[in-house]
């Protein structure tokens, strides 16, 4: 039986992004998926359904400082959150980072979950502003990737190849019927199963098959 393929659409903005991204990676050795990262642009899912960031609603901010910190510890991921970074999250946003995963994805995808990590940790544990250009180099150099490489990587980031696919892969994301992030898709018997959130990876275990042994699975021997 051929491996289930299992799509992870992201974007670094998203808390809850990096602990379904986490934990799908930890399972991506365990289950018998074919794990494809797909980095897309939340701000445009959100635009094309109509759909407002959680911490518009006051209660519902209140709610996911306390949720974010209780999953963060729960999933051993080390996100941390506040109540400024609200503001941080609208004043600055991701799209340069986003642009620089794809573009990374379009070259070298075999740095895109280091890459994504990298600035996963800088956004959400150091509050790294990830729109500067300087930051973004210094966090491919830890990804990994050569001084050279990452200059050149950035200088595509505005080239329209890299804008469009971008754009294509958030309009497939929607297409599937994404709402928000993390969307996941596995692509089971035929059909694609949309999955959202960073706690419904125990039904997509169940949907396809899979044992779900916690969001810290101890690695096949």
């Amino acid at each position: 039986m051929g491996r289930t393929v299992v799509e992870l659409f992201y974007d670094v903005v998203s808390p809850y992004s990096w602990l379904g991204f986490e934990v799908l990676c930890r399972y991506q050795h365990i289950w018998n998926i074919d794990l494809r990262f797909r980095p897309a642009f939340l701000g445009g899912i959100m635009q094309a359904t109509g759909n407002k960031p959680p911490a518009m609603l006051p209660k519902r901010a209140e709610y996911l400082l306390k949720d974010v910190k209780r999953m963060g510890k729960y999933y051993q991921v080390p996100v941390h959150i506040s109540g400024d970074d609200f503001k941080r999250v609208l004043g600055t946003g991701t799209l340069e980072a986003m642009r620089f995963i794809t573009a990374i994805d379009m070259t070298q995808p075999q740095y895109v979950e280091s890459l994504s990590r990298e600035f996963w940790l800088r956004f959400w544990s150091q509050r790294e502003d990830i729109s500067q250009p300087a930051n973004i180099l210094a966090a491919a150099r830890q990804a990994g990737l050569s001084s050279e490489l990452a200059q050149k990587i950035l200088e595509m980031t505005s080239s329209s190849a890299v804008k469009n696919r971008l754009r294509e892969t958030t309009e497939e994301a929607i297409k599937y019927g994404a709402f928000g992030m993390p969307a996941v898709v596995a692509h089971f018997k035929g059909e694609p199963h949309l999955f959202f959130g960073s706690d419904r990876l125990e039904l997509l275990g169940s949907v396809i098959g899979e044992k779900w042994l916690g969001p810290v699975p101890s690695p096949k021997m």
